[in-house]
């Protein structure tokens, strides 16, 4: 096992933090008696959303353009656009794309012949980037569109010209770019640098995700491991002490493999009839072996510290977004522990550290720092979505994250090719406030950034300096990895765990 989190030797017990309340610009993602409504139309998340940014795009596209030669015009509407004269327009982006999943095409084909695998890729040559709003819709061409990869669903400001085609030349391109952020605390001190050397009063975080247990891959030994060293009973007094320094752990989505919630669902398994049910599950295809090891798995985490699980893709709850919490009766003993909290998917969370903790179990001094922190996770269903629309290279998954801050928001395909709820009279996914930490788990491999962004002067506040923690949590089934972060100084530092003679998949390097 490597680690490289340091501890002082002086300190024995866990390090401590405290969840606080939601607040308006951190908005809880649970369904309310209001929301669980399926009349609505979808259209309705596209009206609000523009309505929702298109105040803070037309802020800074003209922040941006004012000098621009040729003093161009804000046009309210797309469709009353002037020909070869300089202006900008805002709306929603629509891709059209050839390759996109089709459900009037999927109900029309012969079904005599299968259908073909899901792509990997959805972009093509012959796609077309639009632009439209409640007047209508407009064909964006140009370089700039090429380069700005962009997907549906993005509200954006475009400054260019009507072709006598009908079709508007694209000269640049302004997003919403990175939403407000209150000045960071701490509250006594305002050692807030980023990166710095690490303090004895440091409190991190841990963050897994993919544990897949029931599928092939599932890593039973490191997972073991990787519980044996949350609470402490494996390694040496430096990795006792380095573990105690971790105040909660995240879990970010996939705990259950899909192979466990199809069985579970479906009532089958290989080499056994279909019986009739009881209970909603057949007997004698269903085990419940996968969720006891899971339940037992938090159980032993949980006795130590926080614990906090996201639900996923694979998981046994609802596939659409925002996903509602997992079943806490489903979990056994740790289902007891007012520690434990079973979470939606997207969850925010504001962690209070040092003075600002509320924990009872807290040993620090009065003198140890005081510093909130906002942290928007996901379980990686946005961004995997994300990614089929893009080349790659040149985007990336870390790049695509990052423009999803930029864009201030987490889940713009939806709900073209990413199934969400029908919202009415919002739109959850929108980024009111930059986190200070965006996790997104269940990722091929981890990577991090910290995206940063100058303030402009003169947008309601916004002139302060503006930074984000992007990261990417891998699949602990193939990885074998536990994320830290440091809460103080946003650091991340990586845990790997294996066991001789089985391959875990170890990290992938960038």
């Amino acid at each position: 096992m490597d680690q490289s989190v340091s501890a002082d030797a002086d300190q024995s017990a866990r390090a401590s933090t405290s969840v606080l309340p939601p607040i308006d610009s951190t908005p809880s993602f649970s369904l309310g008696g209001l929301n669980r409504s399926y009349k609505h139309q979808y259209a309705n998340i596209y009206f609000v959303r523009l309505r929702l940014l298109r105040g803070a795009v037309e802020k800074r596209a003209h922040a941006r353009w004012k000098d621009v030669q040729g003093s161009p015009i804000l046009v309210p509407r797309v469709l009353d656009v002037l020909k070869s004269r300089l202006c900008y327009i805002v709306g929603t982006v629509y891709m059209d794309m050839p390759q996109k999943p089709n459900v009037l095409a999927d109900i029309g084909r012969d079904r005599s012949i299968p259908p073909p695998p899901p792509r990997d890729k959805i972009y093509s040559a012959d796609d077309i980037v639009s632009l439209e709003d409640e007047s209508g819709r407009i064909r964006l061409i140009g370089e700039p569109v090429e380069k700005a990869r962009l997907v549906t669903g993005v509200i954006i400001a475009a400054l260019g010209m009507e072709t006598p085609n009908g079709e508007f030349q694209v000269v640049d391109i302004c997003p919403a770019g990175l939403a407000p952020q209150p000045e960071a605390e701490p509250s006594e001190d305002n050692e807030m640098e980023v990166d710095d050397v690490p303090s004895g009063d440091d409190v991190w975080i841990g963050v897994i995700s993919g544990l897949d247990i029931g599928s092939s891959s599932a890593a039973d030994a490191e997972m073991q491991l990787l519980a044996e060293y949350l609470v402490g009973e494996v390694g040496g007094p430096d990795d006792h002490l380095s573990s105690r320094r971790i105040s909660r752990l995240l879990i970010a989505g996939n705990s259950l493999s899909s192979t466990v919630t199809s069985n579970a669902v479906n009532g089958e398994s290989d080499g056994v009839d279909k019986k009739s049910k009881r209970y909603g599950h057949d007997s004698a295809s269903f085990s419940p072996h996968f969720t006891l090891s899971l339940s037992s798995l938090l159980l032993d985490i949980g006795s130590s510290m926080p614990v906090h699980v996201l639900p996923g893709e694979s998981d046994p709850t609802g596939t659409i977004l925002p996903q509602q919490p997992l079943p806490r009766a489903m979990l056994g003993g740790v289902s007891s522990y007012a520690t434990f909290s079973c979470e939606t998917n997207p969850t925010y969370l504001r962690i209070a550290s040092g003075s600002d903790s509320q924990n009872t179990n807290s040993t620090s001094s009065g003198s140890q720092r005081s510093y909130t922190r906002t942290l928007l996770i996901n379980s990686g269903q946005p961004l995997n979505d994300m990614f089929k629309y893009l080349p790659t290279p040149p985007a990336t998954r870390l790049s695509i994250a990052e423009s999803t801050l930029r864009w201030r928001h987490i889940a713009p395909t939806a709900p073209d090719t990413l199934w969400c709820h029908p919202y009415f009279t919002t739109d959850p996914f929108v980024v009111s406030r930059t986190p200070d930490v965006y996790i997104v788990g269940c990722q091929p491999r981890f990577e991090t950034r910290l995206v940063s962004e100058k303030g402009v002067p003169g947008l309601d506040g916004e002139e302060a300096d503006k930074r984000c923690r992007i990261v990417l949590v891998p699949k602990f089934s193939e990885s074998g990895v536990l994320v830290l972060i440091n809460l103080r100084t946003l650091e991340v530092e990586t845990v790997g765990f294996s066991t001789e003679g089985i391959d875990s998949g170890g990290v992938e390097e960038e």
